[in-house]
């Protein structure tokens, strides 16, 4: 008789015991979701995305020297007029330097006689990213190659660009050496954010300026799920000791 009446006192406690195996479930769950999205998020970026470091005031306002920026890793075959890219060319001393496309191969690129307003095919380009308005330096006139980009810098009065290197190839760079397609600022911390895509060369036939890639929905993907993990972690400690609260009342 007393085994019968002990396997009964021991049976209030099968609900309890099994009322926390689904929560137990949905916490792991929760917690495997999260660590995907972190881990995914993060793969994506470190495999998409190189981290460069803005060396000259010559991209200025739009990168500052000193800003780490993260430029998403092309072949050059992608690059249109507005992209900011990075990029290095022998005939300009083989450093990595940061400059934006205004022209691609096949284009006329010049400036106006009077104001030095850039054109490309003879129409002018209203470039809201530069400096300084209306700012171009000296005149010149340049047919790009097939497969080759000419570049500026946002800081005209203050970049060494394809205007001072017109001696070699005509101040083009070859498209191939263009190592990435910069997409966002992160550092300092009160820059972070993506890079505005300029809708300046959006009334020219041919390549325009790239859409945003994978960085952003990367980005929050890794957040949320570092944010899934310290809840649910947060959670289930909570609930434990809840748990054990009751069981020292009761006992």
């Amino acid at each position: 008789m007393s085994r019968v009446v002990e396997q009964s006192a021991d049976h209030p406690e099968t609900p309890a015991r099994s009322g926390r195996r689904p929560a137990a479930v949905l916490q792991g769950v929760a917690l495997a979701l999260g660590l995907l999205m972190m881990i995914g998020g993060f793969v994506l970026i470190a495999v998409d995305y190189r981290p460069y470091k803005i060396p000259t005031t010559s991209m200025h306002p739009t990168l500052q020297a000193g800003d780490t920026v993260l430029a998403r890793k092309t072949d050059g075959g992608t690059i249109g007029r507005g992209d900011v890219v990075v990029f290095r060319d022998q005939a300009w001393g083989g450093e990595l330097m940061v400059k934006r496309v205004v022209a691609v191969g096949g284009d006329t690129v010049a400036t106006t006689a009077d104001d030095h307003r850039l054109t490309v095919n003879g129409k002018p380009v209203d470039e809201p990213y530069l400096a300084t308005q209306g700012r171009q330096g000296e005149s010149f006139s340049v047919t790009v190659p097939q497969g080759r980009l000419f570049l500026l810098g946002d800081n005209r009065v203050g970049s060494l660009d394809s205007r001072t290197h017109l001696e070699a190839d005509d101040g083009t760079v070859p498209a191939t050496e263009v190592e990435a397609r910069v997409e966002a600022t992160l550092l300092p911390f009160g820059r972070t954010g993506l890079l505005d895509r300029t809708t300046a060369f959006d009334g020219f036939a041919g390549p325009k300026a790239a859409e945003p890639g994978p960085l952003e929905p990367a980005a929050y993907a890794s957040v949320a799920g570092a944010a899934l993990i310290v809840v649910t972690s947060a959670v289930g400690g909570v609930a434990g000791l809840a748990r054990r609260i009751r069981r020292g009342r009761s006992s």
